[in-house]
């Protein structure tokens, strides 16, 4: 300004500057030496001088293992997250070139001052009042305070108050400048200048999302804080004066890229290089060599998200949604989410690399990701008996929560088919015959046995179902109505329930389920952890016994976990330990294991599945193709049209699902059409090739027992009377029957003397024994039968008369027998048929005429030496 008036201008405004410099340089100094306090020094001891320092927020990292006894020391990074990418290193872990490279370019009196330094201040005051604009001036340690100050409002979930938060944080005024020196000190008071040195180098900003001299020195130069040679040092602290200036990352930057050396930054770099030989932290020859060195970064971007775990990343995202929903890891979901993204925890999982690349290798080879006219999905699902430890996790679909990139091709879902939906999966999936073991389990708890029988004769009027929670259930006036049939059209009408659970037949468990609760079946299934996909309540009627509840592989994989554990069912656990940043292990959910059937129940589950892994098994096939091929159990599964398959199976350490599904709308395919392959390979065995690979694996690595031997109470059924129904109704001869345990079948009708339309005999026959469940099979009499009458004893002539009159009319034929008996000699000794049998007249019978015979006489002195040895 010139003239009087600018210079009386220029007077007014100079005074409020030197007020203002009281207030930014004085005060401070005042503090420090503890002169007596003015009307200034009153407002600065106001301010509070507590500054609390919050966990920085730094990534988190994911890993999985080829040990599963050595988690931390064969670990594989899967992904990382972070909302900054920050690791926090200890002072011994940082270059010392860093360290000097700060405080020559930032602070070169830091060692001597009390966090405030009043030279740099009163200079950076002058310059802001006179010019207008800012300049520099604040210590490291008012840098460490105001970086503080912006992390709590990074971490603020409220975006306005985060805006506000962050304004009031770094606006450039007086007052600002005046509570950060404040705070300075009182950080001066409480940590060694060696912390506050490490804490500004790990919260500074080095630009973008880059946070901390650890991740700058791995992101920009692939090496790490401790190993930067003095050049990349420089080079780093530059950046944090002005981090969208100086970055890096920018090789096509007019002022700081490739083409001309990275410039800007290497000014500012040189610059500090000047400091650091000017203050004596480097010689000359090395300062000559840091001068002379081109910037030359090597991005190496950080993984971020699960897409980056490639085979994994499904499994990965699983591990996702438990930080994110299991209540170990914070009250509400956002602190959970805060807690991840910000925390810098390791999170070890119990993921097994080896099997899991089996897996992955034999879904490629029998699934395709995409085809063009069928949206075909393939899962596998492994877990460790007896840990719930998930092992395995994969399916036939690349990984992406990107809908840009799922748009460019069918390959690419956010969807997890292994999971339920609120751990990122589907809706579920019907597993068909698998859950029939749900209904074996509910028949041997109820005391049945395995090779008791039920009526499996297919039809449309099963009639009335017990059901203890809904009340008695009918399904005969259904529509569509409820007539199941049986996929390989086996015919059978009484099978036993082990042949039933060897063949798979479904009329055989829908007769097992007439003889049971419907609702406990349902309880059973869920005390082996079971539970539909989408969250909902699990269906009980009938039709559910053979599997149309929407459930996800990794929920039947436990539950054929419990079952090889001898009825222990253990709920599946992806996290096998987490560390925080300082390397403290923290708490991580725990398997809960559950007793889901008496062990003895158990082992009679396992011995009716081993059948289903042997020779006429619907799971030999698998069996047969695994090797070392150990004692192991398994239940297939087809679903309405062939829809979807399924193997299911364990040994006593590793239980394995695999499917080959529909994965959305009606774009399916039958599985068993011959017409239908997958890779040139019939589609329905596709699980009986990927199966026993994953299971190869797995007996090699983990090994197997023998399971329990069953009882002979649990295997056989017990043999009961069959009632004397003869002469009964046949309604009562059917009731009478049934209410034993028995089937009852009318074998139609018969000739039988006892009244038409009764009973005229039974096969097996009243009297005998039979094991329960059996089939009885009722002859109805048509009345028109006679009973051969008594005529042993009687002479052939007299014999002849009784069976040729009325009402018999037999045609009699004669056979001879030598009797001894003089009294028998001419006398019907037998008859064929025998007497009181039925008979039709006209019908022949044989009499047998005794004929005597003397006997010889003795051989002459016999009978003396007979008399002495009697």
């Amino acid at each position: 300004m010139s003239g009087a008036l600018g210079g009386f201008l220029g007077l007014v405004g100079m005074s409020a500057v030197a007020g203002i410099l009281v207030t930014a340089a004085v005060a401070p100094a005042v503090a420090l030496s503890g002169m007596a306090a003015t009307n200034t020094i009153n407002v600065f001891d106001s301010l509070p001088e507590y500054l609390s320092i919050d966990r920085l927020s730094q990534k988190s990292n994911i890993y999985a293992s080829t040990n599963a006894e050595d988690p931390v020391g064969t670990r594989v990074l899967l992904a990382s997250f972070y909302e900054q990418n920050r690791v926090d290193v200890a002072s011994d872990a940082i270059s010392q070139f860093a360290k000097d490279a700060a405080i020559a370019g930032e602070d070169p009196r830091f060692m001597e001052h009390g966090g405030v330094d009043i030279q740099s201040s009163f200079n950076g005051a002058v310059q802001t009042l006179a010019g207008g604009g800012t300049r520099g001036g604040s210590s490291i340690t008012q840098q460490y305070v105001k970086n503080v100050l912006i992390q709590k409002c990074e971490v603020m979930t409220d975006a306005d108050a985060a805006k506000s938060c962050y304004a009031d944080a770094t606006k450039p005024t007086a007052d600002r400048k005046l509570r950060e020196m404040r705070l300075a000190i009182g950080i001066e008071k409480k940590y060694e200048k060696a912390d506050i040195l490490r804490g500004y180098l790990n919260i500074a900003g080095y630009g973008g999302t880059v946070y901390g001299i650890e991740a700058a020195a791995n992101y920009y130069f692939n090496t790490t804080a401790l190993n930067l040679t003095l050049p990349q040092a420089a080079s780093l602290v530059a950046i944090v004066n002005n981090p969208v200036k100086f970055q890096l990352d920018h090789p096509d930057s007019e002022t700081n890229g490739a083409a001309n050396g990275y410039a800007a930054n290497k000014l500012r770099r040189d610059y500090i290089l000047d400091e650091m030989l000017k203050y004596d932290k480097i010689v000359q020859a090395d300062y000559d060599a840091a001068i002379a060195a081109p910037i030359e970064p090597v991005i190496t971007v950080p993984s971020t998200g699960c897409q980056t775990a490639g085979d994994n990343a499904f499994f990965c995202d699983y591990v996702t949604k438990i930080l994110k929903n299991d209540v170990t890891f914070g009250a509400t979901e956002e602190e959970r989410l805060a807690n991840f993204s910000q925390g810098g925890f390791n999170v070890y999982t119990t993921l097994d690399l080896e099997l899991q690349a089996t897996a992955v290798a034999a879904l490629n080879a029998n699934v395709p990701k995409t085809y063009d006219d069928w949206n075909v999905g393939g899962v596998v699902s492994s877990v460790q008996v007896g840990t719930g430890n998930v092992l395995v996790m994969t399916q036939n679909k690349d990984y992406s929560q990107d809908p840009a990139v799922q748009a460019t091709g069918a390959n690419y879902t956010s969807i997890n088919y292994n999971t339920d939906f609120a751990y990122g999966g589907s809706g579920g999936f019907q597993p068909g015959s698998t859950y029939k073991v749900f209904t074996l389990a509910e028949w041997l708890k109820e005391g049945h046995a395995l090779t008791e029988r039920v009526d499996s004769r297919r039809k449309s009027n099963w009639g009335n179902f017990q059901d203890s929670c809904l009340g008695v259930r009918n399904y005969d006036n259904d529509t569509p109505p409820f007539n199941p049939r049986n996929d390989s059209n086996e015919s059978g009408t009484n099978y036993s329930a082990l042949q039933s659970t060897m063949g798979s037949i479904n009329t055989g468990f829908i007769g097992m389920a007439k003889k049971l609760d419907l609702c406990g079946i349902r309880k059973t299934a869920e005390n082996f952890g079971v539970h539909r996909a989408d969250g909902g309540a699990l269906d009980q009627g009938a039709a559910s016994v053979i599997g149309t509840n929407e459930i996800a592989p990794l929920t039947m994989a436990v539950a054929f976990a419990g079952i090889a554990n001898n009825g222990m069912t253990c709920s599946a656990v992806a996290i096998s330990k987490m560390l925080a940043s300082d390397g403290t292990e923290l708490p991580i959910p725990k398997s809960n294991c559950q007793q889901s059937v008496e062990p003895a129940v158990a082992a009679g589950m396992q011995y009716a599945m081993k059948t289903v892994m042997g020779g006429g098994g619907t799971a030999n096939e698998s069996n047969r193709n695994t090797s070392p091929r150990l004692p192991m159990i398994g239940k297939t599964g087809t679903t309405d049209g062939a829809k979807d398959t399924w193997m299911s199976g364990a040994s006593t350490k590793v239980a394995t699902v695999v499917g080959v599904v529909n994965v959305g709308g009606n774009n399916w395919k039958s599985q068993r059409s011959y017409k239908n392959t997958l890779l040139g390979k019939y589609a329905a065995t596709a699980r009986h090739r990927i199966w026993p690979l994953v299971m190869s694996n797995a007996n090699a690595k983990y090994g197997g027992d023998d399971f329990p031997e069953a009882s002979s109470s649990v295997i056989n059924a017990v043999a009961v009377p069959v009632p004397d129904v003869r002469g009964k109704s046949m309604a009562e001869a059917k009731s009478t029957i049934e209410g034993a345990g028995f089937l009852f079948v009318d074998g139609g009708v018969t000739s039988s003397e006892i009244p038409a339309g009764t009973v005229a005999n039974t096969d097996p026959a009243g009297g005998s024994a039979s094991t329960r469940g059996a089939t009885v099979t009722a002859f109805s009499s048509d009345g028109t039968g006679v009973v051969i009458p008594a005529v042993i004893g009687k002479t052939e002539a007299d014999a002849r008369a009784t069976l040729s009159a009325a009402p018999y009319g037999f045609s009699v034929a004669k056979l001879e027998q030598a009797v001894t008996d003089k009294a028998q000699d001419g006398k019907v000794v037998a008859i064929q048929p025998g007497e009181g049998t039925a008979s039709r007249p006209g019908d022949g019978v044989t009499i047998v005429i005794g004929k005597y015979t003397a006997p010889e006489p003795a051989a002459s002195g016999q009978g003396a030496n007979n008399g002495k040895n009697g």
